[in-house]
């Protein structure tokens, strides 16, 4: 293998396989995370204008002017986070991008990086990329759900501690932190002088009355904290790679400065059209939101009928179902018995973990999808029971 050693292990990624799979056996697709409808009819309106009207070629580097307005806007309206749009807001291909930029552009290699396990599967590759060094803390049962290990927390960030990378809400498991655990990493943060990268993709995406906080906002946090989130997961339009990351200017730079030389620009003619939607359709996301929630009920519904033990999802696109009940404890092998056995996809938990012990059994499904699609699904994991 001619491939970089630290790279070696992301030279296929679990979503890559598991839609093959579903592809291979035509296998109703919950294993990656990505909706089957489009996102407001406005927004795609001013996406074929600017194709129609020539803003085809490359965008300025750090991107439009008016989508950089309308992202610290939206961050102003919505948490009353103040960024310079001209150097405290960066446009991206997609947050992957977005997270990759700021890991390669502000942490030094052999530095440490901190990530909540499970993590998505980009921090991972982005902290090899800068041959970093990856420290996991994990999340602990809590009930049906979830909660951070606090005392993992204080144990692995320390001064020797470059980054940390927080994901809430979270994927895979749909946890959303609470405020107790926000404020446990801003307090260990602070007092240990680290920078913290924030993905919050999945920002308006919560369920239950829960509102989404910013780590950002505590006291202390804004200085030290690069804020990711993007259009994909908010707006459906996950091909579409619009991403942004905010933050002070000199920490901005950094991640400009990595990310130049990745994509340079990208998303010309989408730009516009997700500035359109951050100013005029949040009461459309409001109704996604809500309608997501009551997709995870009826997923959840139906893995708990099958014999499932389910998780409770807080948010994202995203519930986690433990199949041990069925007699199944190897949730890979089981995941790949799935779509041919079935004819459904899932994503087995334990491939975004380092330490699989807790994680082996647990089963990621997404239910970003139509009503008949979940209800077909859930017509086939019946044949499991």
């Amino acid at each position: 293998m001619r491939t970089v050693k630290r790279l070696q292990p992301f030279s296929s990624t679990i979503f890559a396989e598991m839609s093959q799979l579903a592809a291979e056996h035509d296998a109703i697709n919950l294993g990656q995370g990505f909706p089957d409808t489009d996102g407001p009819a406005a927004m795609l309106a001013a996406a074929q204008e600017a194709i129609a009207t020539g803003q085809n070629q490359y965008p300025p580097g750090p991107g439009i002017p008016a989508l950089r307005e309308a992202v610290a806007q939206h961050q102003l309206d919505h948490y009353g986070l103040q960024y310079d749009p001209a150097t405290e807001v960066l446009i991206t291909v997609g947050a992957t991008e977005a997270i990759a930029g700021a890991i390669i552009g502000l942490v030094e290699p052999g530095e440490r990086v901190v990530m909540i396990e499970p993590y998505y599967d980009a921090y991972a590759a982005a902290t090899a990329m800068a041959g970093a060094e990856r420290v996991t803390i994990p999340l602990i049962i809590d009930g049906d759900g979830f909660a951070l290990d606090h005392d993992a927390l204080h144990a692995a960030v320390t001064p020797e501690t470059a980054m940390v990378v927080i994901n809430s809400p979270h994927n895979p498991t749909g946890t959303v932190l609470s405020d107790e655990d926000l404020r446990a990493i801003a307090q260990v943060c602070i007092d240990n002088d680290v920078l913290v990268l924030t993905d919050e993709v999945y920002e308006h995406l919560v369920f239950d009355g829960r509102v989404h906080t910013p780590l950002a906002t505590l006291p202390g946090m804004r200085e030290r904290t690069l804020r990711v989130s993007s259009a994909g997961k908010t707006f459906n339009v996950t091909g579409w790679k619009v991403g942004w990351i905010s933050g002070p200017a000199e920490l901005i730079a950094a991640a400009r400065a990595a990310k130049q030389f990745m994509s340079f620009v990208g998303s010309g003619p989408f730009q516009p059209a997700i500035a359109v939607a951050l100013g005029t359709e949040m009461e459309w996301v409001r109704r996604s939101s809500a309608g997501l929630q009551r997709k995870r009920d009826l997923i959840s519904a139906a893995l708990t009928e099958v014999g499932f033990g389910v998780h409770r999802s807080e948010g994202t696109y995203f519930v986690c179902a433990d199949p041990r009940p069925l007699g199944y404890h190897d949730g890979a092998e089981f995941c790949r018995d799935l779509p041919a056995r079935i004819g459904v996809a899932a994503v087995p938990v334990s491939a975004f973990v380092d330490h699989p012990e807790q994680w082996t059994h647990l089963v990621r499904f997404a239910f970003a999808k139509e009503d008949t699609v979940i209800e077909q699904a859930a017509e086939r994991l019946r044949a499991l029971s």
